[in-house]
Protein backbone atom coordinates (compact mmCIF):
# COMPACT_ATOMS: atom_id res chain seq x y z
CA UNK A 1 0.00 0.00 0.00
CA UNK A 2 1.42 3.37 -0.96
CA UNK A 3 1.73 6.09 1.59
CA UNK A 4 -0.26 9.25 0.70
CA UNK A 5 1.91 12.16 -0.40
CA UNK A 6 2.00 15.16 1.88
CA UNK A 7 1.09 18.55 0.43
CA UNK A 8 3.99 20.76 -0.60
CA UNK A 9 2.51 23.42 1.74
CA UNK A 10 0.50 22.41 4.81
CA UNK A 11 -2.72 24.22 5.76
CA UNK A 12 -1.20 26.97 7.94
CA UNK A 13 1.73 27.53 5.58
CA UNK A 14 -0.67 27.74 2.62
CA UNK A 15 -2.87 30.31 4.40
CA UNK A 16 0.16 32.44 5.30
CA UNK A 17 1.66 32.14 1.81
CA UNK A 18 -1.58 33.18 0.05
CA UNK A 19 -1.92 36.19 2.38
CA UNK A 20 1.69 37.12 1.60
CA UNK A 21 1.62 36.83 -2.21
CA UNK A 22 -2.05 37.56 -2.93
CA UNK A 23 -3.38 40.05 -0.35
CA UNK A 24 -5.66 41.68 -2.96
CA UNK A 25 -7.98 38.68 -2.83
CA UNK A 26 -9.26 39.90 0.52
CA UNK A 27 -9.84 43.52 -0.58
CA UNK A 28 -12.94 45.02 1.05
CA UNK A 29 -13.78 41.80 2.98
CA UNK A 30 -12.22 38.40 3.53
CA UNK A 31 -14.68 35.91 2.09
CA UNK A 32 -12.40 33.09 0.90
CA UNK A 33 -11.15 30.62 3.50
CA UNK A 34 -8.85 27.65 2.95
CA UNK A 35 -10.34 24.87 5.09
CA UNK A 36 -8.27 21.85 4.07
CA UNK A 37 -5.20 21.05 1.98
CA UNK A 38 -3.86 17.70 0.78
CA UNK A 39 -1.39 16.94 -1.99
CA UNK A 40 -3.18 18.07 -5.16
CA UNK A 41 -6.46 18.80 -3.38
CA UNK A 42 -8.18 21.37 -1.19
CA UNK A 43 -11.48 22.60 0.22
CA UNK A 44 -12.25 26.31 0.04
CA UNK A 45 -15.20 28.17 1.57
CA UNK A 46 -16.60 31.39 0.12
CA UNK A 47 -18.70 33.20 2.70
CA UNK A 48 -22.08 34.41 1.56
CA UNK A 49 -21.58 38.17 1.20
CA UNK A 50 -23.45 40.97 -0.61
CA UNK A 51 -20.39 41.72 -2.78
CA UNK A 52 -20.91 38.34 -4.50
CA UNK A 53 -24.60 38.85 -5.37
CA UNK A 54 -26.10 39.58 -8.76
CA UNK A 55 -29.45 41.25 -9.45
CA UNK A 56 -32.17 39.04 -8.00
CA UNK A 57 -30.15 38.28 -4.87
CA UNK A 58 -28.42 35.10 -5.99
CA UNK A 59 -24.69 34.41 -5.86
CA UNK A 60 -23.20 35.45 -9.18
CA UNK A 61 -21.56 33.21 -11.73
CA UNK A 62 -18.50 35.44 -11.58
CA UNK A 63 -18.18 34.77 -7.84
CA UNK A 64 -18.42 31.01 -8.42
CA UNK A 65 -15.76 31.25 -11.14
CA UNK A 66 -13.50 33.18 -8.77
CA UNK A 67 -14.00 30.51 -6.09
CA UNK A 68 -13.15 27.72 -8.54
CA UNK A 69 -10.09 29.51 -9.90
CA UNK A 70 -8.81 30.16 -6.38
CA UNK A 71 -9.41 26.52 -5.39
CA UNK A 72 -7.45 25.32 -8.42
CA UNK A 73 -4.61 27.72 -7.59
CA UNK A 74 -4.41 26.40 -4.01
CA UNK A 75 -4.49 22.78 -5.25
CA UNK A 76 -1.68 23.52 -7.72
CA UNK A 77 0.43 25.11 -4.98
CA UNK A 78 -0.24 22.09 -2.78
CA UNK A 79 1.40 19.95 -5.46
CA UNK A 80 4.21 22.18 -6.78
CA UNK A 81 5.03 24.31 -3.74
CA UNK A 82 5.81 28.03 -3.62
CA UNK A 83 5.21 29.07 -7.21
CA UNK A 84 3.27 32.33 -7.27
CA UNK A 85 3.44 32.63 -11.07
CA UNK A 86 1.37 29.54 -11.84
CA UNK A 87 -1.47 30.88 -14.01
CA UNK A 88 -4.84 29.78 -15.32
CA UNK A 89 -4.76 28.77 -18.98
CA UNK A 90 -8.27 27.35 -19.17
CA UNK A 91 -11.39 27.40 -17.01
CA UNK A 92 -14.67 25.79 -18.00
CA UNK A 93 -17.71 25.97 -15.74
CA UNK A 94 -21.11 24.33 -15.85
CA UNK A 95 -23.73 26.07 -13.71
CA UNK A 96 -26.01 23.28 -12.54
CA UNK A 97 -28.55 24.94 -10.26
CA UNK A 98 -29.20 28.16 -8.36
CA UNK A 99 -27.12 28.27 -5.17
CA UNK A 100 -28.82 28.68 -1.82
CA UNK A 101 -28.38 31.87 0.19
CA UNK A 102 -25.49 30.26 2.05
CA UNK A 103 -21.73 29.88 1.95
CA UNK A 104 -20.34 28.02 -1.05
CA UNK A 105 -17.90 25.15 -0.57
CA UNK A 106 -15.46 24.15 -3.31
CA UNK A 107 -13.89 20.69 -3.28
CA UNK A 108 -10.95 20.58 -5.69
CA UNK A 109 -8.63 17.83 -6.84
CA UNK A 110 -5.93 17.74 -9.46
CA UNK A 111 -6.34 15.10 -12.14
CA UNK A 112 -2.78 15.68 -13.38
CA UNK A 113 0.13 17.53 -11.80
CA UNK A 114 2.67 17.56 -14.62
CA UNK A 115 5.94 19.39 -15.05
CA UNK A 116 4.37 22.27 -17.01
CA UNK A 117 0.59 21.82 -16.72
CA UNK A 118 -1.78 20.95 -13.89
CA UNK A 119 -5.35 19.92 -14.70
CA UNK A 120 -8.06 19.79 -12.07
CA UNK A 121 -11.74 19.74 -11.30
CA UNK A 122 -13.84 21.59 -8.74
CA UNK A 123 -17.28 20.74 -7.42
CA UNK A 124 -19.11 23.64 -5.79
CA UNK A 125 -22.01 23.09 -3.40
CA UNK A 126 -24.06 25.35 -1.15
CA UNK A 127 -23.22 24.76 2.50
CA UNK A 128 -25.46 21.97 3.77
CA UNK A 129 -26.57 21.06 0.26
CA UNK A 130 -25.92 17.71 -1.34
CA UNK A 131 -26.35 18.58 -5.00
CA UNK A 132 -23.58 20.55 -6.76
CA UNK A 133 -24.40 24.06 -7.96
CA UNK A 134 -21.45 24.12 -10.38
CA UNK A 135 -18.80 21.82 -11.83
CA UNK A 136 -15.53 23.28 -13.09
CA UNK A 137 -12.51 21.98 -14.94
CA UNK A 138 -9.37 24.02 -15.30
CA UNK A 139 -5.76 23.97 -16.41
CA UNK A 140 -2.87 25.89 -14.87
CA UNK A 141 0.50 26.55 -16.46
CA UNK A 142 3.51 26.12 -14.18
CA UNK A 143 6.54 28.25 -15.12
CA UNK A 144 9.59 26.41 -16.48
CA UNK A 145 11.99 25.43 -13.74
CA UNK A 146 9.36 25.49 -10.98
CA UNK A 147 9.40 21.70 -10.63
CA UNK A 148 12.87 20.85 -11.99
Amino acid sequence: MTKPRLPALDLETMRDYIDEIFPEIHHSARTLFIEAVAHGACRIRMRYHPKHLRPGGTLSGAAMMMLADFALYVAVLSAVGREPLAVTTNLSINFLRKPDKADLVAECRLLKAGKRLCVGEVTITSEGGEEPVAHVTGTFSVPPGARD
